[in-house]
């Protein structure tokens, strides 16, 4: 039986540099770890900027099989993902898999702070199992680091879920069938594995450090990444709205039947602001009930959609000409 194989999936949008810088990185790993048969799937992702000649020599002068993938258009981070996972899926690993090869699919992204030397430890605990990297310790600074614990913290408040993962993972051939074919995959690939019945565990790593360049992640596209991490859990969220609903509903009517118990059967005397305060619960009691209501009919017309899974969306999105090696 031949080497076990590693196919690294590299989102890319403008970060030529880093990428660069990258490939040579995963080159040593693949020298060092001769186990192992290197290759790199780069999905570039409708990047606006022209790569150089420094990175066309590198792609002809590799040591390792490299492949371009160019999206027609900008899709975002995790189309882009999305898009390389279903094209190496049919592209790559339903033949090897035929072939009898066994391998692993690692998803990172091409600026360094994915490390290349935890590519091997994360394959070798991905036995069977899909793997995620989890971050022990963060390189950012003080005011992002609070705005992920503030991320974090909604995110369990809104799911009851946690998490602590990104995208550096390492996928067992034999689960990549099951992968590409998850309706939340093009939304959040992270939060489409931690809600499926796909079986991961994690591998604590530490952030390494941006090899070129500026992170194109600003403020607003952290706000939609992280709110569409938790849109996956719709399902969940619902259930937790309709419960706080249903509290909210009964501790006002529970007020409001003690404000008439002390005004009808008792002697003891009643604000005047009794008669405002039952008035307000009223109306939230009425505002949260419809509230329930939409959200529950709102919820149940969606089951009525059904998309059955299709595994070759990618080829609306992908170059019919790519770069490769």
């Amino acid at each position: 039986m031949g080497k076990s194989e590693i196919i690294c999936l590299i989102p890319v949008f403008n970060d030529w540099d880093s990428l660069i810088i990258l490939l040579s990185d995963i080159e040593k790993q693949a020298k060092e770890h001769n186990e192992f048969h290197f290759q790199a799937v780069v999905i570039n992702d409708g990047s606006s900027e022209a790569f150089d000649e420094q990175y066309e020599d590198k792609l002809k002068n590799s040591s390792i099989r490299v492949t371009q993938v160019d999206i027609e258009l900008n899709v975002g981070h995790q189309r882009a993902i999305a898009i390389g996972l279903q094209y190496i899926s049919n592209e790559i690993v339903s033949r090897k898999l035929k072939e009898g090869a066994t391998g692993h699919v690692v998803v990172l992204d091409g600026d360094g702070e994915d490390k290349p030397s935890d590519i091997v430890p994360m394959v070798k605990k991905a036995d069977g199992i899909l793997v995620f990297a989890k971050r022990m310790k963060r390189s950012e600074g003080i005011g992002f680091r609070m705005g992920y614990l503030a991320y974090k913290s909604l995110f369990k408040i809104l799911t009851g879920k946690s998490i602590d993962y990104g995208n550096f993972s390492a996928i067992p051939y034999s689960l990549m069938g099951k992968v590409v074919v998850l309706p939340n995959l093009w939304n959040h690939y992270a939060s489409s594995i931690t809600e499926s019945r796909i079986k991961f565990t994690s591998y604590p790593t530490e952030r390494g450090t941006r090899y070129a360049g500026k992170s194109k992640m600003n403020t607003m596209n952290l706000v939609i990444h992280g709110f569409s991490a938790i849109s996956v859990y719709f399902d969940k969220l619902c259930f937790r709205v309709l419960k706080f609903s249903f509290l909210s509903v009964l501790v006002c009517a529970c007020l409001i039947l003690f404000v008439l118990y002390k005004k009808i059967f008792t002697d003891q005397a009643i604000p005047g602001w009794a008669s405002n305060l039952i008035l307000i619960a009223l109306s939230i009691v009425v505002q949260l009930f419809a509230v329930t209501f939409i959200i529950l009919l709102f919820q149940l017309s969606t089951r009525k959609i059904i998309n059955p899974p299709n595994k070759e969306l990618y080829l609306d999105f992908i170059s019919k000409e790519n770069h490769v090696q």
